[in-house]
């Protein structure tokens, strides 16, 4: 639900989390209805990530809804985090798909820097799991149309690195979108002199990000409960990540139930890294055509 700033006085305590988070960072970082970039109104805020704010704006111009995706202003002096934010529109521009959530450009105001794309109605998928799993017949269109946008990306080269329900949305006539390639890599088909390991900087928001070089082996992106082993571990990864992100969307699609989880993002990744999927917990709500984990 989107929550425009106009009707916040007769909400009556009712945001949702995630939704007041997204209005207390809008306000924090000087963006309100009405705020202009370029021929882009500002009219609500959708919600944050850990590349940016994103905000529901009209195109005064072509007279139509978009998402801005807004750099916040505490990422405008990190050089990494401008190539990387430079870098997001780079890969989307590359991507024609009807399953990818298109961009339609950068647009540059003052300081402020945003992605214009394409605005997405309907909820994501972590939104429809809430409500508990999906049945088979109900979740196999939408698997086709995920693996279908994978397909595309690995196609040219390109990994998602951070698939996850929330990066994925269900518009009401059945059409999925994958959102969100900002944690995109190229795959590199060469070999070559690999940057130093890094630390990653472990915190529990949904994407972990770190403060040094994004794309070298050592650094840690992505969500903890979908990371592949290697990912998990810092390591180099290929578009076999994506496919392991793929399978525990999956699992959690038909069960309801994450296939690895922890307390906090350290243990998440632990079991990630050691344990095997909490998949006997889950089996009585399993669809009976699934094949049983091993």
């Amino acid at each position: 639900m989107l929550i425009r700033f106009t009707d916040l006085h007769h909400t009556g305590g009712g945001l949702s989390r995630a939704n007041a988070a997204a209005v207390r960072s809008a306000v924090e970082h000087g963006v309100t209805s009405g705020t202009r970039l370029g021929v882009y109104e500002v009219t609500a805020p959708i919600g944050e990530g850990g590349m940016g704010q994103v905000y529901r704006a009209r195109d005064t111009k072509l007279n139509r809804d978009v998402a801005l995706k807004i750099l916040p202003d505490a990422f405008a002096s990190d050089p990494d985090r401008l190539a990387r934010f430079t870098r997001e529109a780079q890969t989307l521009a590359s991507l024609n798909h009807s399953n990818i959530a298109a961009i339609y450009g950068i647009e540059e105001s003052g300081h402020v820097r945003a992605l214009v794309m394409e605005l997405v109605d309907g909820e994501d998928l972590s939104q429809r799991i809430a409500r508990g799993a999906i049945q088979l017949d109900e979740a196999l269109p939408i698997v086709k149309q995920i693996a279908e946008a994978l397909e595309a990306a690995h196609e040219q080269g390109i990994i998602h690195r951070d698939l996850k329900p929330a990066n994925i949305k269900v518009t009401p006539d059945g059409i999925v979108k994958v959102l969100d390639f900002g944690l995109a890599k190229l795959t590199e088909s060469t070999g070559g002199a690999q940057p130093p390991a890094g630390s990653a900087q472990l915190s529990m928001s949904p994407t972990i990000t770190s403060p040094a070089m994004m794309t070298g082996v050592g650094v840690v992106l992505g969500t903890a409960a979908y990371m592949a082993p290697e990912q998990a571990r810092g390591r180099a990864v290929d578009m076999r990540a994506d496919i392991w992100a793929f399978g525990a969307v999956l699992f959690e699609m038909l069960t309801g139930t994450r296939a690895f989880s922890g307390d906090e993002t350290t243990y998440t990744i632990v079991a990630v890294i050691s344990k095997e999927p909490v998949g006997t917990q889950c089996r009585p709500r399993r669809p009976a055509p699934v094949t049983p984990l091993p």
